[in-house]
């Protein structure tokens, strides 16, 4: 019988746990957390159910790891994704749409939910990545200020109130046909840009404030 190498062991844990998560993540989607099992992620994902929990002691450290897993991967996209504009409230623009469309997607609970349902020690761990959003966020909207396309106000309350409006918008997602989410997110978008205080010249670009 072959040997089965240290990497082909690593990559064989990796590729399982990213079928636990994967799995927990659609069900998280198509049935929310009240009542979702160890043993439903992993008939879901199609391993046993003592194979979830060489990865994951119970249901909170399988939340808090999917929950880790998405925001450091939605971070690093985001980043990207921002590097490659160079206007500040496009940017914003940016930032709102993947906001909206990542909460939609993971559905994940609200904070107040999770902090309800982690321990302290968790949800502090997730609240860390969190506050890297909100500093990306902050960072864009100092630049808007410095740049002269967005008024000066108090930057770290003006994020917290985005973020209230983007968990918001998400929410009212929920069953809405495509075209409908789509007209939402544009008005969305929108509504937080000159909720900023961005203005816009006659072909609709960002222009700086007189």
């Amino acid at each position: 019988m072959p040997r089965i190498t240290a990497a082909s062991n690593a990559a064989q844990r990796a590729e399982t746990r990213r079928r636990i998560l994967t799995a927990f993540g659609e069900l998280l989607f198509t049935h929310g957390l009240p009542g979702l099992t160890m043993t439903d992620v992993a008939r879901h994902a199609g391993v046993g159910r003592t194979a979830v929990y060489n990865y994951y002691a119970d249901m909170e450290q399988l939340l808090i790891a999917y929950a880790l897993d998405e925001t450091e991967r939605f971070i690093d996209d985001l980043r990207d994704s921002l590097a490659a504009l160079e206007n500040p409230v496009d940017r914003l623009a940016l930032y709102v749409r993947a906001q909206v469309e990542d909460l939609s997607r993971r559905h994940l609970p609200p904070g107040p939910a999770m902090a309800a349902v982690l321990s302290p020690s968790s949800f502090a761990k997730l609240a860390d990545h969190v506050g890297e959003l909100n500093l990306l966020l902050q960072d864009i909207l100092r630049d808007g200020i410095a740049s002269g396309y967005l008024p000066p106000t108090d930057v770290e309350q003006l994020a917290r109130l985005i973020h209230g409006t983007l968990s918001s918008s998400a929410a009212r997602g929920n069953g809405a046909e495509a075209e409908e989410l789509e007209e939402r997110l544009v008005q969305t978008v929108r509504f937080i840009q000159l909720g900023a205080g961005a203005r816009f010249d006659d072909g609709g670009l960002p222009a700086r404030l007189s």
